[in-house]
C-alpha cells in the first residue's frame, strides 16, 4: 500500500518550482514540502479532484480602528433553551463589534464578548446535542451586562443570522437592544443569486472555503463576519454586507388582510402571505411584508382579487428600528 509519505513525494514532484522552492529530490524534498500546508492545499486544488476547506481564523481586535470607517456594527448570536422567547431563555450570547463606512465596506474588529448564562430550568437534551452546552458549563454563570452594553451601546446596526429569532430573545433579556436598528443576514441577502446553495451558516462558510467550530456563539459570529465580506466571481464590488446594509436602510410595509374571505386563503398563501392567530401581538389575519415601493401594487391585488371591493387593509410601515421585533 502506498504510504502517506510516498503520496506527498508524488505530490511534491509535481509542484511548480514557485510553490516548492528549490527542487530537492527524494524524501528530503517531501519533508520540506509536507510542512508547507498551503502548498499541499494548492496542489490538491489544482488537480480539480479536491476542494480544500481552510480553518477560519478569528480576526484580531484593533486598539485604534481606522478613522475612515466611522460606523459601528455588531454581529450577534444567541443560544437558547428553546424557540419561544416568551418562555425560553438565553444560555449563551456572542458579540463581535466592528466598524464600517457609509457604503458598507467593513473596517476593523473593535471588540469581542462571549458569555454563558445559567437558566432557570435545566437545558433540554436536544439543545445540549445541538450546541454542546451543558448544565455544568452554565452553572453559576451570568452575562457580563457592563461589557455587553459597552459593545452594543454605540452600534448603528445589529446583525443576526435570523434576526426574527434573536431580536425577540435579546429584547426580552435586556432593554439595551430595544431601540437599535437590526438587520437579518438570512432574509435580507439574496444568497442564491450569489451562488450559494442555501442560507444556513454552515453552507455559507463551507462554500466560502472555510470550516469553523459551529453552534457556539462567538465562533458563529466570526464565521458570519467572514462570509459577509466575501466577493465571489462575477459579483465584485458588492459584498453581502453592502447588500445587507442597503436593505437595512430601506423602508418596508406589512399588510394585514383582515377579514379576508375564507375561500381566498389558498390565493393568499400562494402569494406569500402567512397566518397570524393573534397570539404574537399581530392582528388575527393573513399578512405579508414587502418593500414600500410595492405597496400600491399589493393593495390593488387585495382589492381586485381577494376582497373584490375597495377595502382598506391595515398597513404598518417598518424600518430597521422595528423590523424583526416580536409582534
Amino acid at each position: 500500500m502506498t504510504s502517506q509519505l510516498d503520496f506527498f513525494a508524488s505530490a511534491a514532484a509535481r509542484l511548480p518550482e514557485t510553490e516548492r522552492g528549490r527542487k530537492m529530490p527524494g524524501r528530503g524534498a517531501v519533508q520540506r514540502v509536507a510542512m508547507d500546508d498551503e502548498g499541499l492545499a494548492g496542489y490538491l486544488e489544482s488537480t480539480g479532484n479536491y476542494r480544500v476547506l481552510r480553518k477560519l481564523m478569528p480576526r484580531q481586535v484593533v486598539e485604534r480602528p481606522r478613522p475612515e470607517f466611522s460606523r459601528r456594527g455588531v454581529i450577534l448570536d444567541t443560544e437558547t433553551t428553546g424557540l419561544n422567547h416568551r418562555t425560553d431563555e438565553i444560555i449563551e450570547i456572542g458579540v463581535i463589534a466592528f466598524t464600517f463606512d457609509d457604503q458598507g465596506a467593513i473596517g476593523d474588529v473593535t471588540g469581542i464578548y462571549g458569555g454563558l448564562r445559567q437558566p432557570n430550568v435545566a437545558i433540554p437534551a436536544e439543545i445540549t446535542r445541538l450546541t454542546g452546552i451543558t448544565d455544568d458549563m452554565v452553572a453559576g454563570q451570568a452575562i457580563d451586562m457592563e461589557r455587553l452594553a459597552s459593545l452594543v451601546g454605540d452600534a448603528d446596526l445589529i446583525i443576526a443570522h435570523n434576526a426574527g429569532f434573536d431580536r425577540p430573545f435579546c429584547e426580552a433579556f435586556s432593554p439595551i437592544f430595544n431601540e437599535k436598528a437590526w438587520a437579518c443576514s438570512v432574509s435580507e441577502i439574496d444568497w442564491r443569486v450569489r451562488g450559494f446553495e442555501g442560507n444556513k451558516l454552515g453552507y455559507l462558510i463551507g462554500q466560502s472555503g472555510y470550516f469553523h467550530d459551529g453552534h457556539r456563539a462567538v465562533d458563529d459570529c466570526f464565521a458570519l463576519l467572514e462570509v459577509l465580506e466575501q466577493n465571489r466571481p462575477g459579483q465584485e464590488g458588492m459584498t453581502p454586507f453592502m447588500e445587507l446594509h442597503a436593505a437595512s436602510r430601506r423602508s418596508r410595509v406589512r399588510i394585514y388582510a383582515e377579514n379576508s374571505p375564507f375561500d381566498m386563503k389558498d390565493h393568499l398563501k400562494k402569494r406569500g402571505y402567512r397566518w397570524s392567530d393573534g397570539s404574537d401581538g399581530r392582528p388575527k389575519s393573513w399578512w405579508a411584508e414587502l418593500p414600500e415601493e410595492m405597496l400600491a401594487e399589493e393593495l390593488h391585488f387585495l382589492r381586485t382579487e381577494i376582497y373584490r371591493w375597495d377595502a382598506d387593509p391595515t398597513v404598518k410601515y417598518l424600518t430597521a428600528f422595528d423590523r424583526f421585533k416580536a409582534g
